[in-house]
């Protein structure tokens, strides 16, 4: 009885290692496969759809913000800074969204032109395979449409914050000076983002904004401002 009990031991004993093992098998390969899609996630097409997308949202806000400057440089009322700000966010939004149409439009036709291509030059074989290979490398083509929406998008993003930030100070010197503040401060986020998704260095990539968007709206300040004081009425 007791060999038995001492047999019957060892053998549960023997279940639990087994177990433990297996489990501790598992967690391995589960962080080899979590390894492995980290290794093979496509950071070159993240970074293509940031570039994008953080662009667009700069270029919205350097835009509208640079224009509020020079227009703040020669006029002080409220709406001269306001309602030519507005009319540069709808015109840039739609001008960004044509341009971004009519080039993902060009690249789609390109595209669509060499699977044709790939088409006629296989080599007869399975119908049903060669459809779904089709099916597959058409999902991949560009879309239009969504590229044009997702780049008016992110510039009226980029340009509602220096137009929000000036209506809110009716005062001339503190909106020009909130303007500046507001977009320097975005432009900082902007590339504090890019480089956390692009996995690139924060300090160059929010110094390369920050510089760029100071030298715009200082250019067009100050062109602006010698035009104006020229006797040029605006």
């Amino acid at each position: 009885m007791a060999a038995a009990g001492v047999d019957n031991d060892q053998v549960l004993s023997l279940d639990h290692v087994r177990i433990a093992v297996h489990d501790a098998k598992d967690h391995m390969e589960k962080k080899q496969c979590q390894g492995a899609e980290d290794e093979s996630f496509d950071y070159y097409q993240r970074a293509q759809w940031l570039h994008a997308a953080v662009l667009e949202a700069t270029d919205g806000l350097v835009s509208i913000a640079s224009l509020m400057m020079g227009v703040g440089a020669v006029k002080k009322e409220f709406r001269a800074m306001l309602l030519p700000g507005f009319a540069g966010l709808v015109a840039g939004a739609c001008s960004m969204a044509i341009g971004e149409f009519v080039s993902v439009y060009t690249q789609y036709d390109i595209e669509m032109a060499q699977l044709k291509r790939e088409k006629k030059s296989r080599k007869t074989g399975d119908d049903d395979v060669q459809d779904i290979k089709e099916d597959m490398d058409k999902e991949k083509l560009p879309n239009p449409v969504q590229a044009a929406f997702a780049s008016a998008l992110s510039f009226s993003v980029g340009g509602l914050v220096p137009l929000l930030a000036a209506a809110v100070v009716k005062g001339h010197k503190v909106r020009l000076e909130l303007v500046v503040g507001v977009a320097s401060f975005t432009l900082i986020v902007f590339g504090v983002i890019g480089a956390k998704l692009g996995r690139t260095p924060v300090g160059r990539s929010c110094a390369r904004l920050l510089v760029g968007g100071w030298m715009a709206m200082a250019i067009t300040f100050g062109m602006t401002k010698f035009i104006g004081s020229g006797g040029l009425e605006l």
